[in-house]
C-alpha cells in the first residue's frame, strides 16, 4: 500500500521541484505575477491542477508518469484502524502530465521555492486572497473565504449516472464549491450496465485496491479516477455494481442487494481521503464529509465508530444532505452484524415500525435504518430548501423521523438547489429551435410553435399551452390531473405530459391523447432534449406535487420564460412567488401556488393563469422576465454550504 499520510508541505515542494524543470519560465513574465503563482503552488489545493491540466495522451502512445513526492519528502503515516487491509494492486496506469503552457510552468527552475517557510501551508483552511482570485477564476468568480477538503459520497452525479435530482444536485455542486477555491473529492460507483459504460471512459484506474470486512467476507473494492472540471470524481469499482437495469433496480424491483452496495461505497469513501495521492496529493484527515441521501448515511456511522476511537479523522466534520426523506434504507434488524460494525453501535441505527406497519402478530418491527444513523451522528444536516427542512420535522412530512430531527433542529437548515446554467439556458441551449432572453422574447414564441408542430398540435399562438414534465406517480400530483383533464379540456387550451412511471398512469395517457387529439399529447418515457423544448415552448408549468423537497423543474420552467404553477409544498413554495398586481413595488411574483391539494383549488390556479396570460399580456411578460431575473446558479447555493461547514468546523465532531 502506498504511504496514506504525505505530509501537504513536502508534497507541494516535491511536486513543484520536479515539475518545474519540465517547463520554461517566460522572460516576459512579471515577477510579481510569477510570485503569485508560487504562492499558489505552496498553498496545496492547486497542487491536483498543476499535474492534472494535461489532456490524456493518445491511445496509441503511454502515457507519462505524474510527479509523486520522493520518500525522504514524506512525513510519517497517521495511525489507521486496523480493520482495513489495504492490498498492492498491479502498477498503476500513470497519467499525463499538464500541457506545456499550465500557469506553474511559468515559475521556471530559477526561483527558489525552498527557502519558503512551511508556515504559509495548511492543507484545509487557508484564507483565499485577492491575489488567489485573480489566479483562479478569470471570470472573477466570488472565493471562498476559507479554503476546504470536500469529499462529497452519493449514489449517483450526473453526468456518470443519474435517476433524479440527486444526480443533478452531485453533479454541479462540487464543481460550483470547486470554483470557489475548494478541493472537492466525489466519491460514487462505478456503474456499468451494458449502455451506459462510456461514461467512465475516461475514469483511470488508480492501483488501489482494499478489502472490506462485512457480509460475513472480505471484499475487495478498487478506486477510478478522472479529474474533471477542478473537481476528483472517484469511482468504486466492485462487481455488485455491474448489472443490467437502473441504478437502484430493475424491472422486478429494487435489488435486493442494495444495502450491501452501498455498504461498500461508505466504506471506500472514507478510505479515499486516506490512500488516493490525486494530483500527487492525498486529502488526509481534515476533511468534510457531504453525505448524500441513505446510501452514504453510514460514512458519519463509520467515522465515529470505526475512525476516531483511533484516532483518525478527529477534525473531520460530516454534513448530512437530505434530498428525499422517503427513502432511509431500512432493512431488516438481523442485518446489522454484517455491517461489521461494533455491537455498542446498534442503537445508532436502531429502528422500530409502529404496530400498524408490521406484517403480523409474531412481527416485532425491528430493523436498521441507515438514514437514521446519518442524523443521529452527522454534525450538520441540510435539507434541499428551507420549506423541507421545517417539513421533516412535522408528523406529515417527517416520515417517522419527525422526532429526531426536531431534537436536532439547532443544527437543521435548508439550502434551495441550483441549476446548471450550461446546460438550462435559454440562450444557448442546443436542444432548442431558437435562442432568446430576457430582453428578446420573440425567440419563445417561435419555440413553442416549433413544439406544437413537433407534437402535431394546433399551431395558435393566441391559446395556453401547459406541460408537466416528471416521474407518474402518487407523489408527483399524477392522479390529480387525471382527474381535472376531462373538465380542463372543455376550456381552449393544450396540454403536453412527459414522463414514466407507474403503468396505469402511462396507460391514461396514451387513451387521453386518442380522446383529445387536437389538445392532449403524452409522452411516455424520458427524453433530455424533449423537456428541454416542451420547458421552452410551454407557457405554463404544472407541478401538483404532494411532497417536493426541492424541485428542479420549477427553476427551469422560470429561467426558460415559462411560469410555474404548483402546488405550495416543500420547495415549491420557496421558489414560487404567487403573482400579486397590486404589490408594494407595483406588480409581484412568479408564478401560482396553490393549497391546500385538491382538484378545484389546482384548477382555479391553472384558470388564473390562464385569464392572466390571454387578458393581461403586459401582465404575462412582467411574470416571464422575474421568472427568468431570479439568481437559480450553484454558485449562490455554494456560498450558503461554506457558511454550514464553517458552523461545523466551529463545534467539537458531534459524536467523538
Amino acid at each position: 500500500m502506498a504511504t496514506p499520510g504525505v505530509g501537504l508541505g513536502a508534497a507541494c515542494l516535491a511536486a513543484a521541484a520536479s515539475v518545474a524543470p519540465r517547463r520554461r519560465a517566460d522572460p516576459a513574465a512579471p515577477l510579481a505575477r510569477r510570485a503569485r503563482l508560487l504562492r499558489r503552488v505552496v498553498r496545496g489545493r492547486c497542487v491536483a491542477e498543476l499535474s492534472r491540466e494535461g489532456a490524456p495522451a493518445a491511445p496509441s502512445q503511454p502515457p507519462v508518469p505524474r510527479p509523486l513526492p520522493s520518500a525522504d519528502q514524506q512525513l510519517p503515516p497517521p495511525v489507521l484502524p486496523s480493520f482495513l487491509a489495504p492490498t498492492e494492486a498491479p502498477a498503476p496506469t500513470p497519467l499525463p502530465l499538464p500541457d506545456a503552457d499550465a500557469g506553474v510552468g511559468e515559475l521556471g527552475p530559477e526561483l527558489d521555492i525552498q527557502g519558503i517557510a512551511e508556515d504559509y501551508i495548511d492543507s484545509t483552511d487557508v484564507a483565499a486572497s485577492e491575489q488567489d482570485s485573480e489566479i483562479m477564476d478569470a471570470k472573477e468568480q466570488s472565493q471562498a473565504k476559507v479554503t476546504r477538503s470536500i469529499v462529497f459520497v452519493t449514489g449517483e452525479a450526473a453526468p456518470y449516472a443519474k435517476s433524479g435530482g440527486l444526480g443533478d444536485v452531485c453533479g454541479s455542486l462540487p464543481i460550483a464549491l470547486a470554483a470557489r477555491g475548494h478541493r472537492v473529492m466525489v466519491v460514487m460507483p462505478r456503474y456499468l450496465n451494458g449502455s451506459s459504460d462510456k461514461n467512465y471512459a475516461k475514469a483511470f484506474y488508480t492501483g488501489k485496491n482494499i478489502k472490506i470486512p462485512c457480509f460475513g467476507g472480505s471484499h475487495e473494492v478498487t478506486y477510478f479516477h478522472e479529474y474533471r472540471d477542478n473537481v476528483d470524481w472517484v469511482f468504486v469499482d466492485h462487481p455488485s455494481y455491474h448489472r443490467p437495469g437502473s441504478l437502484y433496480g430493475d424491472n422486478f424491483g429494487a435489488f435486493g442487494d442494495n444495502q450491501f452496495r452501498y455498504t461498500l461505497l461508505c466504506y471506500a469513501a472514507c478510505e479515499a481521503p486516506l490512500i488516493l495521492e490525486l494530483g500527487g496529493y492525498i486529502y488526509g484527515q481534515n476533511c468534510m464529509f457531504v453525505v448524500n441521501d441513505w446510501h452514504a448515511s453510514l460514512v458519519p456511522v463509520l467515522l465515529a465508530a470505526k475512525y476516531r476511537p483511533y484516532g483518525v479523522y478527529r477534525d473531520s466534520r460530516s454534513t448530512l444532505v437530505i434530498h428525499n426523506l422517503a427513502h432511509q434504507g431500512v432493512e431488516p434488524a438481523s442485518t446489522y452484524p454484517d455491517l461489521g460494525l461494533p455491537p455498542e453501535w446498534y442503537g445508532a441505527l436502531e429502528w422500530v415500525f409502529p404496530e400498524w406497519a408490521r406484517r403480523h402478530a409474531l412481527d416485532k418491527g425491528e430493523a436498521v435504518n441507515f438514514l437514521k444513523g446519518a442524523v443521529v451522528t452527522s454534525d450538520r444536516i441540510v435539507t434541499v430548501s428551507q420549506g423541507y427542512s421545517w417539513e421533516v420535522t412535522t408528523a406529515e412530512g417527517g416520515q417517522g423521523l419527525n422526532e429526531l430531527l426536531s431534537s436536532r433542529k439547532s443544527v437543521l437548515n435548508g439550502i434551495v438547489n441550483g441549476i446548471d446554467i450550461n446546460d438550462w439556458n435559454p440562450t444557448m441551449d442546443k436542444c432548442l429551435p431558437y435562442h432568446y432572453s430576457v430582453d428578446d422574447l420573440s425567440g419563445k414564441a417561435k419555440c413553442k410553435a416549433e413544439l406544437q408542430k413537433e407534437l402535431g398540435l394546433p399551431i395558435r399562438p393566441d391559446i395556453p399551452l401547459i406541460g408537466f414534465i416528471g416521474r407518474l406517480d402518487y407523489q408527483k400530483g399524477i392522479d390529480l390531473i387525471k382527474l381535472a383533464i376531462p373538465d380542463l379540456m372543455r376550456d381552449d387550451v393544450q396540454f403536453v405530459m412527459l414522463g414514466s412511471g407507474d403503468p396505469v398512469f402511462e396507460g391514461w395517457m396514451r387513451s387521453t391523447e386518442s380522446s383529445y387529439k387536437d389538445k392532449f399529447r403524452g409522452w411516455v418515457g424520458f427524453s433530455i432534449p424533449v423537456s428541454h423544448r416542451i420547458t421552452a415552448g410551454c407557457d405554463i408549468l404544472l407541478m401538483p406535487s404532494r411532497f417536493e423537497p426541492c424541485g428542479l423543474n420549477q427553476l427551469y420552467a422560470m429561467q426558460y420564460g415559462t411560469v410555474p404553477v404548483v402546488h405550495e409544498t416543500g420547495g415549491l413554495r420557496d421558489t414560487v412567488q404567487t403573482f400579486n398586481p397590486f404589490g408594494k413595488t407595483g406588480e409581484e411574483g412568479t408564478g401560482w401556488a396553490f393549497s391546500p391539494l385538491t382538484v378545484d383549488k389546482m384548477l382555479w390556479a391553472l384558470r388564473t393563469a390562464m385569464t392572466t396570460f390571454r387578458e393581461h399580456k403586459p401582465s404575462w411578460e412582467g411574470l416571464m422576465k422575474r421568472g427568468m431575473s431570479k439568481d437559480h446558479t450553484w454558485d449562490h447555493a455554494a456560498e450558503q454550504y461554506e457558511q454550514i461547514f464553517e458552523w461545523a468546523f466551529v463545534d467539537q465532531p458531534y459524536v467523538m
